[in-house]
């Protein structure tokens, strides 16, 4: 593989040249299905940290497929190198190394101002996306993979959606499923609070008629980790790609939009979206680990697509944690670090936990000069972009590793005092793939303070003789103790029963889980099977509420009921025919080379 700190790959070829190089790719000859099959096949190696799949012969498609492209931390690493990490650093610290002005200062910083120079986009007559074209779009010779037997149709999974905003002209580069339904139209899956569906309404509301929209595939990686990186709504992505790769993006036109061409790509369609019309879109095995289930999304309708003469279609899976994603959203969080204290001064650090789909839970070290001023920074994180969708936040004022989960749950669960400092919110926006809440898209929040000195000792030995239909008791971490019992639908109640358990009276935090073993197996299990299965206001108990000055005063134990419930979306599996068919053609696929397979049902929660 290439040095860490190289420049990161100008478009997918040259990455897949780098990892064939280094011996992080492997190809594969024999005939392969995209629907099922090559996603099994990509969740087996995943499991395992295995390589990149290159396949080149895809049943009904014209192009090859690629996958597992950022499967490991390392190879995003890889990638992208240190650079990136440097730059955003010395660009955090500007403003103080800047002012005031000098020759002297400016001078020590030209690497830095160089590098910003270099920003930006360049326009060019032709590039490889322009060396084909399909006049009459033909998606079905693209390899589009169906990675679960419920989901909806086969979808383009990295797909990179650009479009402006009509008046401000301000381009957005996000990452929206696209469900193929035929030749020539797709779903555009712009969920709330995300760049797209802004530039969409605004389309509609000020009767500018069909969005103009370019999807493309490849490119260059930057364009990847730009298209999911949280950027405040009014920074274009493409600017951020920029900086990644350290050069301007080659860009190319099209007489048939205003929107520019990454001249990079692998492939290009161009279309509009029209702001009134919907279509039935999903279900859809998503990150959360269950299926997102069967709503109505705007339609892209595709009107030519270019690509180049060689170009190999890049594919992801999502699912149960640790996929490509994680690794790619881990990233970007280190990334982007230096510049939070920058937007919201008073958050010193911020981490989104990827095993709860990042939204559904994230932990912050902030400034608490003054009582409460912690909460002034929970708000400021809560109405931040895509922060805003984060459903719990736990907040410390000392500076610990927040990718420690559980050093910082035993930080907060000896400081916090619940009847003061845990807050919840009922009624508010949450993410659309998160069914915890009353209905699509609306849920609660909750916000959890664990400041200054420790208030208490915390237990660690699991109680004798609990009663109250606790069928298994498994401490998680010092203070946490998980515990399951009937299902939901049986016992409704049972977690306000054993928050009155006398045992338990010690105990600050309990989880009521279906499966107490597994959700106490690791952190990732813990992470996932907890915070991706309760809504904060409906889900929450204690053993005694009361209400003081309108506010919820709750003593603990505090009870987290995160049992599956009727509800809610089924668990990730892959379907049996599809398990038993990649089970005996695995050395078919790998006959050459030693390929690991994994359990892709388990994946990297254990």
């Amino acid at each position: 593989m290439a040095a860490p700190d190289s420049a990161p790959p100008k478009d997918l070829h040259e990455w897949i040249e780098r990892l064939r190089a280094g011996g992080e790719l492997v190809e594969v000859e024999c005939e392969v299905d995209a629907r099922l099959e090559v996603p099994e096949i990509h969740r087996r190696v995943i499991a395992a940290g295995g390589p990149a799949l290159l396949f080149r012969n895809v049943r009904g498609a014209d192009f090859p497929l690629v996958v597992n492209l950022f499967g490991t931390e390392s190879r995003v690493k890889e990638c992208f190198g240190a650079r990136p990490r440097e730059l955003v650093e010395k660009l955090a610290g500007i403003p103080e190394t800047l002012l005031p002005p000098s020759l002297g200062r400016l001078w020590e910083q030209r690497r830095t101002l160089g590098a910003l120079l270099r920003v930006g986009t360049r326009r060019v007559r032709g590039g490889p996306v322009f060396e084909a074209s399909q006049e009459t779009p033909r998606l079905g010779a693209l390899p589009v993979t169906t990675s679960w037997i419920r989901d909806g149709g086969p979808f383009l999974t990295l797909p990179l959606v650009l479009t402006r905003h009509p008046e401000t002209h301000v381009p957005n580069l996000g990452m929206y499923r696209c469900q193929v339904f035929d030749d020539s139209t797709t779903g555009m899956h712009f969920q709330i609070g995300k760049g797209g569906g802004f530039h969409l309404s605004a389309h509609g509301e000020g009767g500018h008629g069909p969005m103009p929209v370019h999807v493309h595939l490849g490119g260059p990686p930057a364009l990847i980790l730009s298209a999911i990186a949280p950027l405040p709504e009014n920074v274009p992505e493409p600017l951020l790609a920029s900086l990644l790769a350290g050069r301007r993006l080659r860009v190319g036109a099209v007489e048939e939009s205003p929107l520019p061409v990454f001249a990079d790509a692998e492939f290009c369609l161009i279309g509009t979206v029209d702001p009134e019309a919907r279509r039935p879109e999903g279900p859809f095995g998503d990150h959360y680990g269950y299926y997102s289930e069967t709503h109505d999304y705007p339609v892209f309708d595709v009107r030519r697509v270019l690509h180049r003469r060689d170009a190999i279609f890049p594919a992801t899976v999502v699912g149960k944690p640790r996929q490509e994603d994680f690794f790619l959203g881990d990233f970007v969080q280190e990334l982007l670090a230096p510049l939070f204290p920058l937007a919201m001064p008073g958050v010193r650090d911020l981490w989104s936990y990827g095993e709860t789909g990042y939204h559904g839970l994230a932990s912050a070290v902030v400034r608490d000069r003054y009582k409460r001023e912690a909460m002034a920074s929970a708000f400021r994180i809560l109405g931040e972009g895509q922060l805003s969708l984060t459903k719990f936040l736990l907040v410390v004022d000392e500076s610990i590793d927040l990718k420690d989960f559980p050093s910082v749950l035993t930080h907060v669960l000896e400081r916090a005092d619940f009847r003061t400092d845990l807050f919840l919110f009922a009624n508010l926006s949450m993410d659309s793939l998160d069914y915890t809440g009353p209905t699509i898209g609306e849920g609660s929040k909750g916000v959890l303070l664990g400041l200054g000195d420790p208030k208490r000792s915390l237990p660690t030995t699991v109680p004798s003789a609990l009663g109250a239909g606790v069928r298994d008791a498994r401490v998680f971490s010092p203070g946490c103790l998980v515990v399951d019992g009937p299902p939901h639908h049986e016992a409704p109640g049972f977690p306000a029963r054993v928050a009155e358990l006398d045992a338990l009276r010690d105990w600050p935090l309990i989880v009521v889980t279906d499966d107490a073993e597994r959700a106490t197996r690791s952190s990732a299990n813990f992470l996932w099977t907890t915070f991706t299965r309760f809504d904060p206001a409906a889900d929450v108990h204690a053993r005694e509420t009361s209400l003081l000055q309108n506010h919820a005063c709750l003593t603990p134990p505090i009870v987290i009921d995160a049992r599956m419930q009727e509800p809610y979306p089924s668990e990730l599996f892959c379907d049996p025919d599809t398990a038993r068919t990649v089970d005996a053609r695995w050395k078919e696929y790998f006959p050459t080379a030693r390929v690991e397979m994994g359990d892709s049902d388990r994946g990297h929660l254990d």
